[in-house]
């Protein structure tokens, strides 16, 4: 049995996406800059991809900006905020993506902004208090603070934090590329004012993203050139990618509650058979507990143990594929900056599973086995 859990990572390909791409991909091959018969039936596409992502967000189409991933637009977001507006203070967690912790450190070792870290708890739980003591001494601000964690799953209280900052004028971004597709947002009853999301992450294709920008908000473009997107992200659109975007989050939305269901499921399963098989096996952050967790993560806690060291390897040998924290981390649980910052025991090994709507329970059972033995 092949298995794959390492679906925070990246997703695989709905094959609904892939027959709305095929045309895009084949016949419907024409520049949308160009006037002429071919250009406008691809840019009529675009436009198309434009509304369905803006109807299904709550947004108007023009808030809408097509990026090359989540990446870009956590960048865009910061980056073009910071320059166009000015501001000389930032306030961020030391358990963001590093899209967003390595930008804002950017700007601050550039001097273009002071960037303030906010506290947490053991858990990874962000304090609130704080962010409301450090927007009280420090206007214009940028905030960056993600919806849910990539590594541990921990979810944040986006209305609440949103609501401290329009009390102190502050601008409000949040890095949703985890929980884009997986939960319903609605930015007319969320008060942000930059969202984004990254198709990989909810079955659609790699290599294409967006960002939402509330009307009103002032950002100059990250990447200058033609006028595409208007005038906010030079460069010919990835057509096909735009497509397949747009019809992953349409699936995604379409299909939602059922697809909570099955993995919240799937999710309980793994907690209580590792629970039976493992002793002392632990959990990261709110990782356990439903409804204060992103129902798609699993952050798993190991006993001390020299198979450890080879965790991630042997489970790849057995045909069982994991992260130890995000993709980006190699080892059990080496390079986490977010179980660094949490203070977790470097001796215990860390994996993430990370499941999909096309999961099993025997692919849970399957993947428990395997491990199981490493510690019996």
């Amino acid at each position: 049995m092949n298995v794959y859990f390492d679906n925070a990572a990246t997703t695989p390909l709905d094959p609904e996406v892939l027959e709305a791409m095929l045309p895009f991909l084949q016949t419907h091959y024409g520049n949308p800059s160009s006037i002429h018969g071919p250009g406008r039936q691809v840019r009529a596409a675009i436009e198309n991809a434009r509304k369905t992502v803006a109807h299904l967000i709550n947004a108007a189409p023009a808030e809408i900006v097509f990026t090359s991933g989540g990446t870009e637009a956590d960048n865009y977001a910061a980056c073009g905020t910071v320059r166009t507006l000015g501001l000389r203070h930032g306030i961020t967690s030391k358990l963001e993506h590093h899209a967003v912790l390595h930008t804002m450190q950017a700007l601050e070792k550039s001097g273009e902004m002071q960037l303030s870290y906010l506290r947490h708890d053991a858990q990874g739980r962000l304090d609130l208090a704080h962010l409301e003591e450090l927007l009280a001494t420090n206007p214009r601000t940028f905030v960056s603070l993600m919806h849910a964690n990539n590594e541990i799953g921990n979810l944040n209280d986006l209305a609440a934090i949103g609501e401290i900052c329009a009390r102190h004028q502050a601008v409000f971004h949040t890095d949703t590329v985890q929980t884009m597709g997986h939960y319903k947002h609605d930015v007319q009853q969320l008060p942000v004012n930059f969202l984004v999301g990254s198709a990989h992450k909810f079955h659609g294709p790699k290599g294409v993203g967006f960002l939402y920008r509330r009307a009103g908000q002032t950002v100059d473009a990250l990447i200058q050139g033609g006028s595409q997107e208007r005038n906010q992200r030079a460069g010919t659109e990835n057509v096909y990618g735009i497509v397949g975007l747009a019809k992953a989050l349409e699936i995604a939305y379409r299909d939602m509650d059922e697809h909570q269901r099955h993995i919240q499921a799937l999710k309980d399963r793994f907690i209580s058979k590792l629970r039976a098989e493992i002793a002392g096996v632990e959990f990261n952050g709110t990782s356990a507990e439903a409804g204060q967790s992103l129902y798609t993560v699993l952050s798993v806690s190991l006993p001390p143990s020299a198979f450890n060291e080879m965790l991630l390897f042997n489970l790849d040998i057995n045909r069982v594929a994991v992260s130890g924290g995000s993709a980006c981390t190699s080892g059990a649980n080496a390079g986490s900056h977010v179980l660094s910052a949490l203070g977790c025991d470097p001796a215990r090994g860390t994996i993430r599973f990370s499941m999909s709507k096309y999961n099993t329970e025997a692919e849970v059972d399957y993947a428990v086995e395997q491990l199981a033995k490493m510690y019996a």
